[in-house]
């Protein structure tokens, strides 16, 4: 038979010493560690390291930055936990260009805010500039351009009173911005027995003659109506009731129309 290695015990117990006093290190750094965490985390809180030292807002174009830490009235210096975030997106979306706001701690001191604007629809001319009008319908008098649009969204002309700007806009922010960038310009063009007439010069030198009333879902047939057409030949649109083409007679009756409206 083979003969069994027996260990006592008395030969064990340094190894059981030595394996419990590893254990205990192990244990005495892992809760010094824990210890000094927290006093980190307090000493942190309690002094100005945890101040707001920087404030960066990205995602703004019609709005300044100035502008938007005026309406938060958010100071360098202030704890960054006591930091009001519910209160920084209602002053900041008291600006009409802001639609939605989201605020963020970065530690250790930053706070950053994400903009969302309302959308940009439309232009009206005052004096030699253009000012910008959003989707809900306000103009952004404080915030003048060129003497032209870019091109990225209509010249919004005569519309005088802010009710029928404001169902124009509406209807603008409704329409996928593929066919928005096809209208140069809408003219208001009311009449007795309809406030909401419109008539619109196209990129293509076409005109369309339409109504503010459901206007997104109705110009929504133009780009397949005009590839039916003989391009070298341009006309005006008629899109109240019904939809139909009517094609200039000649540059002369052409001019005469564009005269016509304008007057």
């Amino acid at each position: 038979m083979r003969k069994k290695n027996v260990v006592s015990i008395e030969d064990r117990i340094p190894t059981l010493k030595q394996e419990r006093k590893k254990k205990a290190n192990r244990r005495l750094l892992f809760y010094v560690s824990i210890f000094f965490l927290l006093l980190s985390v307090i000493v942190y809180l309690q002094s100005p390291l945890s101040d707001v030292r920087t404030i960066t807002i990205t995602g703004n174009s019609f709005v300044s930055d100035k502008r938007v830490k005026e309406a938060i009235d958010l100071s360098e210096g202030t704890n960054i936990w006591t930091v009001d975030k519910n209160g920084i997106i209602q002053a900041a979306s008291s600006n009409p260009a802001i639609k939605d706001v989201d605020v963020e701690r970065q530690l250790p001191w930053t706070i950053e805010l994400h903009i969302t604007e309302t959308e940009l629809v439309g232009y009206v001319h005052k004096n030699d500039d253009v000012y910008p009008v959003l989707g809900n319908g306000n103009v952004l008098t404080e915030r003048p351009e060129s003497s032209t649009a870019n091109g990225n969204a209509p010249l919004l002309i005569n519309f005088s009173e802010k009710t029928y700007l404001k169902d124009m806009a509406k209807e603008l922010r409704s329409l996928p911005v593929s066919i928005r960038k096809l209208i140069s310009e809408i003219h208001w063009k009311p009449e007795k027995d309809n406030k909401h007439n419109i008539l619109l010069y196209m990129n293509d030198g076409n005109l369309v003659d339409g109504t503010i009333r459901h206007f997104a879902d109705k110009i929504s047939v133009y780009p397949s109506i005009v590839s039916q057409l003989d391009p070298d030949k341009e006309g005006i649109l008629h899109i109240g009731v019904g939809a139909y083409f009517e094609e200039f007679e000649s540059k002369e009756s052409e001019a005469g129309e564009r005269s016509s409206h304008d007057n």
